[in-house]
């Protein structure tokens, strides 16, 4: 796996919401052994809102646009995703549609940290477990605040 990008681009993301796991380069290799590497193509959708899967997904290269349907004229469009960008974090904690779609602005790579595998990491390596989640818990915190701040419906 080619997860030397996807390290360096999450360490390298300075952004407020950026994804900050407290892991040593032992701990990274752990858990990129968890995560399944996808190329996408402009346009594709890697979330899609409504949708009920349950996975995290980290963007290695290229740029993603999240927007959310139903909403006030000029407010569907959320954010711009840079390489390093964490999404669909949510999906980690607690089961439930998904409250944006994600789309790829430009052809760019993903990693995929699904459930099952989230769990198998935790039987192996909990330490590690614990801190994605820790990390994947304050990105959804940040992102909470910032989408209150901004009247945009969390439903």
């Amino acid at each position: 796996m080619e997860a030397q990008e996807l390290i360096q681009a999450v360490q390298s993301l300075n952004a407020e919401d950026a994804f900050r796991p407290r892991l040593d380069a032992h701990q990274w290799r752990t858990l990129t052994q968890f995560l399944s590497r996808h190329e996408v193509r402009m346009g594709d959708q890697v979330i899609r809102q409504g949708d009920r899967d349950r996975a995290m997904y980290f963007l290695a290269q290229g740029t993603m646009q999240v927007f959310v349907a139903n909403t006030a004229p000029g407010a569907n469009k959320v954010a711009i995703l840079r390489p390093g960008a964490v999404m669909g974090e949510p999906s980690l904690f607690a089961e439930g549609p998904r409250m944006a779609t994600v789309e790829a602005m430009t052809p760019g790579v993903i990693y995929a940290l699904r459930l099952p595998r989230l769990e198998e990491l935790a039987a192996r390596m909990p330490v590690v477990a614990l801190e994605v989640l820790r990390a994947a818990g304050a990105v959804m915190a940040i992102r909470m605040r910032a989408n209150l701040a901004h009247r945009i419906p969390m439903t």
